[in-house]
């Protein structure tokens, strides 16, 4: 059973859980002080500018959010990366010639947020594209003034077109860092829980390893299987069947740390009942084969 796609009100839950995290906190100061760039966590479907007041903006795009033609004109853009980065990272210039790229975020089959940075140039500034700029500014309604815009353009800073691939990679590696976080906080969220459920994911925990049913689980917290699964899927988010398969691809994460373990062997210990369920299962959450997981920790692919 496949996970129900993720929706904004969920993004924006868990994007502001990521942002909370000390990983997320730690990386952002990282990234700001080595490129001097501007970054951020969005949720899906946000309707701001993502870098507008971040300690790194461009002066250029912050005169920009100051006028609501051109804020337009922005938002515009950023719909536009966010639409083209839902698989795969995507750079796109605005009217003024300076790139804005998005990262998804991705758990599995789901889309849950995007990593943003940009605001740069990767040529230095040229007269010509500053008075193409201008004239669009003119045509958009914009009273602009332009001596202070022109200041503000020539300090935009300029990336070249290799090291700006590589500050993506970075954004790319960390966004799959998140992606793991987040797999995590959808197993372990526990608001707003009631005893009964908690007994549940507790036995759950306990016996993930056997075969489970949802019977058996209904009964142990003296529900009806139907109430249960109601209750359960409202409190957790998640239909007993996928945060059954969530906590049983965390257990085969953990267990392949152990460089001696078999894929077979972690897949069968975590309750997995065949292969052909397990790596179809584990790529949807995991977003990737599990020999692959595998290899990003130990260089070598297991049978």
């Amino acid at each position: 059973m496949s996970a129900s796609p993720f929706n904004a009100q969920q993004s924006r839950a868990l994007v502001a859980q990521l942002k909370r995290s000390q990983i997320f906190k730690d990386y952002e100061q990282a990234f700001r002080e080595t490129t001097g760039l501007p970054i951020n966590l969005r949720p899906i479907e946000a309707f701001d500018l993502p870098h507008h007041g971040d300690p790194k903006e461009a002066p250029f795009c912050a005169l920009m959010a100051k006028s609501n033609h051109s804020c337009a004109a922005c938002l515009q853009l950023q719909k536009r990366v966010e639409q083209e980065a839902q698989l795969q990272p995507k750079t796109l210039k605005c009217f003024a010639g300076l790139c804005d790229s998005a990262v998804p975020v991705r758990v599995g089959d789901n889309l849950i947020a995007f990593l943003q940075t940009g605001q740069i140039l990767l040529h230095a500034p040229q007269k010509t594209e500053f008075t193409k700029a201008t004239r669009e500014l003119v045509n958009f309604g914009t009273v602009v003034d332009v001596k202070q815009l022109e200041e503000a353009y020539f300090q935009t800073r300029v990336i070249t077109r290799k090291q700006y691939e590589s500050i993506l990679r970075l954004l790319t590696i960390f966004a799959q860092h998140l992606s793991a976080v987040s797999n995590q906080l959808m197993v372990e969220e526990a608001t707003a829980e009631s005893p009964a459920i908690a007994r549940a994911r507790a036995y759950i925990a306990e016996k993930h390893a056997e075969e489970l049913s949802l019977g058996e689980v209904s009964h142990v917290v003296n529900m009806s299987a139907f109430y249960f699964c109601k209750t359960f899927k409202k409190s957790t988010g998640m239909t007993f069947t996928d945060y059954l398969a969530r906590v049983r691809v965390e257990k085969v994460k953990n267990l392949l740390l152990n460089p001696h373990k078999r894929v077979s062997e972690a897949a069968y210990e975590a309750g997995f009942q065949s292969l052909s369920q397990f790596n179809r299962v584990f790529r949807r959450i995991a977003g990737e084969a599990p020999s692959a997981y595998r290899e990003r920790f130990h260089g070598q692919e297991s049978h």
